[in-house]
């Protein structure tokens, strides 16, 4: 029998807005039906492996606060296993239906690849068991190309054949991990794939080298059989000074230059979004508008601090934003939403993970009912509609037919009497949103 970690914390279980009770759900209620469909399924919900149970609370300015009894063991093996059992436990305690990973997240780096590969493929084969024993699946896996010291350059992207070959191999052997694992999708987050200065990169060879790793990628995907789908998750910068993956407008732009557009969506996250200057929503809404927004990395940045503070999500505004777009898009297919986020420094008891994972699904129970009475009201719509009725006149639809010309707009403009464009009503749109949440 493996040990329990959180003896103290039963099932979270649903008990409503007036619950006092910390460690309920007041608004996450996963049979709940919105717009026909349970929440849990609108939602799709996943723990981070790297945060949840890797990752300290350490930041750029100081080592671990947060007590992770299950790394203590002396073998880094022994250790890796113990982890995977108290994440199955917090996954199924939570009622996550979902978990992500990096590679180097369930299994140690030892000193050799063979090495490293062999206890990678034991600690997978137990992952394969937890999750035939709970039902928790897997929504997406990856490889760390990013924290060892061979990547100080980037993966794909690297001056040095050896080390793109190298993450070559750990692309290899995570893909066939997700496969086994009957993961919904894979992702590429580039992580150091970008430059610090132009002085020693050659721009374009480091683009198509990426690229080529991409297609490697895509060609594995098949001889294999794997039929999840592939994700990019756009950064800006940090570590870097500049990453090649920037925005999702950038990505889709570098996908398309390489004929990869067909082969990848985007995986957005928040924080990401609010690096590269860019709102959550912003990031959701142009992905979604071109066919390729595949998941969601839930968390949230702080403006006021240039680096990935991977905070959980509680800004109804912001979720309900989220969801209004993915309801929008007609909802998740293969992906969902990952809770990328840590614990802060001084969040330091076994608790405070529950806690922080019950804020963040409340907040987009929220976001998904506001969401869901926004669309039934229809009165934002409504509005919209009408700012952009003009387009229904015999002038519009030749314009957007194509069967407009310079000469023929030209004739038009100078019979025409335009005094303004109509009206934005962006404050009566804000308060009709207010109302929502």
């Amino acid at each position: 029998m493996p040990k329990i970690y959180f003896p103290d914390v039963q099932k979270i279980v649903y008990a409503g807005p007036d619950s006092t009770d910390p460690l309920t759900f007041k608004h996450y209620d996963p049979e709940a039906l919105v717009e026909g469909k349970s929440m849990r399924d609108h939602l799709r919900f996943s723990a981070s492996y790297w945060h949840a149970m890797v990752q300290g609370a350490a930041d750029p300015f100081g080592g671990p606060t947060r007590p992770l009894p299950w790394t203590e063991a002396s073998d880094p093996v022994q250790a890796a296993r113990d982890t995977l059992d108290a994440m199955f436990e917090f996954l199924q305690k939570m009622d996550l239906g979902f978990w992500c990973f990096h590679d180097r997240d369930i299994a140690p780096e030892l000193e050799t690849l063979e090495a490293t590969n062999a206890a990678f493929d034991e600690i997978v084969g137990l992952a394969e068991e937890k999750q035939r024993e709970t039902g928790i699946k897997l929504l997406w896996g990856t490889a760390n190309l990013f924290s060892h010291k061979r990547y100080m350059a980037g993966a794909g992207t690297s001056p040095c054949p050896e080390v793109f070959a190298h993450g070559a191999a750990q692309i290899k052997k995570a893909l066939e991990a997700t496969h086994r694992l009957g993961g919904a999708g894979y992702t590429f987050w580039g992580g150091r794939e970008g430059y610090d200065t132009l002085l020693n990169t050659r721009l374009s060879a480091e683009l198509g080298r990426f690229a080529k790793l991409l297609r490697l990628a895509v060609d594995h995907k098949r001889k294999i059989g794997f039929t999840g789908a592939f994700y990019i998750e756009p950064k800006p910068c940090e570590p870097t000074t500049f990453q090649y993956d920037n925005d999702a407008a950038a990505c889709y732009a570098f996908l398309q230059h390489h004929g990869l557009e067909k082969e990848f969506s985007m995986n957005i996250e928040a924080n990401h979004a609010t690096l590269a200057g860019r709102a959550f929503e912003h990031e959701l809404a142009y992905s979604a508008e071109h066919g390729i927004l595949g998941s969601v990395d839930a968390n949230r940045g702080d403006p006021m601090l240039g680096w990935d503070t991977d905070q959980f999500p509680t800004n109804l505004y912001d979720t309900t934003a989220a969801m209004g777009v993915i309801l929008g898009m007609g909802g998740f297919t293969t992906g969902g939403l990952n809770f990328d986020a840590r614990l802060r420094r001084q969040s330091v008891e076994p608790y405070d993970l529950f806690h922080a994972h019950i804020g963040g699904m409340d907040a987009f129970a929220r976001g998904l009912k506001a969401a869901a009475k926004i669309r039934a009201e229809g009165r934002i719509e409504a509005l919209v509609a009408e700012r952009y009725r003009g387009w229904e006149s015999e002038l519009g639809r030749k314009i957007d037919a194509g069967e407009a010309s310079l000469d023929s707009l030209f004739e038009h403009a100078v019979k025409a009497d335009v005094g303004s464009a109509p009206a934005g009503r962006q404050e009566r749109l804000e308060n009709l949103l207010n109302e929502a949440i």
